[in-house]
């Protein structure tokens, strides 16, 4: 209902707009340009995934740089901003992006940012295209913001039913205090694990934490069969130090943030058992793979920006599926005027996709149904399929 109200709203907006001006399908275009905001994290905790998530829309940029509309193409530039991982930092980013003219926005990594940054695209009348971040608030809070990545409950229940299933009855639950990503998912999962039957322990880090030896203690010391927490790869990485330093003695369980070649990296050589959900698994398109793979080895700052090697991070082929999402809203919208792009979007379809068909439901969420549940090959410092798990 939130967002068939959006769409009444942004086509007065557009009829407005056509009565005073007569409109033009090169409406909001710079001339023979069209700007698409790119709001992630480069810096501060998330900066490693926000960097991976960009490349995947730098990468569809590459491969599609143009978008027809009407009987015009446009080249198509990339604004990016470095939202920081940061709440009051990224208000900045996006009233940046807004001053520069984007059509929409996408982004970011990290549930926090996106929620702070809402209101100032919702006050702009700019739509944004959220690429991974889960937490629910982000959609119900703001009509400009849709997404193409699963919710928070829905993935905080698949972990729950993954642990249950493989035979976990105790979790000891670990987040980061004030992080809306991490306490979220944890909160989700303790619902889901409770009702099933099992039992939760449960604490939180502060800000800036890099001594994770007493928590692994604690999951240790209170004899719990599983050690979750979904944070950030900077934490996961020093988590996995101390994991290794105790012999934890117990898996590990973490949603999509723990997805990179930074953890398996770190977990490369040890003996821990370690597994995700999230929203792709390498292999599944071996024309996209190989694609950026060429393209990563060829240039060196993405490369860089990988983590030093071309294994494919989930958020890459979301932010490269986003990117193609954004142009299909254009080409729909026939505009580049962010109201016509907002009113294009809630029923715009998206099929052949890296990731999966993208839709909205009616609060502009993706309708997903399934999450890739991955381990860790702790011998290869690779992921592996394990399987498609529902929340069913």
């Amino acid at each position: 209902m939130k967002k068939v109200l959006a769409l009444t709203l942004s086509l007065l907006m557009v009829l407005t707009f056509c009565v005073g001006c007569g409109g033009g399908s090169d409406s909001g275009a710079d001339g023979d340009t069209i700007k698409i905001g790119v709001f992630e994290p480069a810096s501060g905790d998330n900066g490693a995934g926000g960097k991976q998530e960009t490349l995947g829309i730098q990468y569809g940029n590459k491969v599609q740089p143009t978008v027809t509309i009407g009987d015009k193409e446009y080249n198509v530039e990339l604004e990016i901003v470095d939202n920081e991982s940061d709440n009051s930092k990224a208000v900045t980013a996006a009233q940046n992006l807004v001053s520069s003219g984007v059509s929409m926005v996408l982004g970011s990594y990290g549930s926090a940012v996106s929620i702070a940054a809402a209101d100032t695209f919702h006050e702009a009348g700019v739509p944004a295209i959220g690429v991974t971040c889960t937490n629910p608030q982000v959609t119900a809070d703001c009509d400009e913001y849709f997404r193409i990545c699963f919710l928070d409950p829905f993935q905080g229940t698949v972990l729950a039913n993954y642990a249950w299933e493989s035979g976990m009855k105790k979790a000891y639950c670990l987040s980061k205090l004030g992080d809306d990503y991490s306490v979220g998912l944890v909160n989700y999962f303790k619902k889901a694990f409770t009702a099933l039957g099992g039992e939760v322990v449960e604490e939180q880090f502060p800000d800036k934490n890099t001594d994770f030896t007493s928590y692994v203690a604690n999951a240790k010391k209170k004899g719990c069969d599983v050690f979750y927490s979904p944070v950030s790869i900077e934490a996961a990485v020093n988590i996995i130090d101390q994991a290794k330093a105790q012999k934890i003695g117990m898996p590990i369980l973490a949603g999509d943030t723990w997805d990179s070649n930074m953890v398996t990296a770190a977990a490369k050589g040890t003996d821990l058992d370690i597994v995700v959900t999230t929203f792709y698994q390498e292999g599944g398109n071996p024309e996209f793979d190989e694609g950026i793979k060429a393209w990563m080895e060829e240039d060196s700052d993405a490369l860089t920006n990988n983590g030093g090697n071309t294994d494919l991070a989930a958020v890459t082929a979301m932010g490269y599926d986003a990117y193609m999402v954004a142009l299909e809203a254009l080409k729909a919208a026939g505009s580049a005027d962010p109201a016509d792009v907002l009113a294009a979007l809630p029923s715009l379809e998206v099929k052949g996709l890296v990731c999966g068909d993208v839709t909205f439901n009616e609060t502009g969420d993706a309708n997903k149904t399934e999450a890739f549940v991955k381990k860790c090959n702790c011998e290869k410092g690779v992921w592996e399929f394990v399987k498609k798990q529902s929340a069913n």
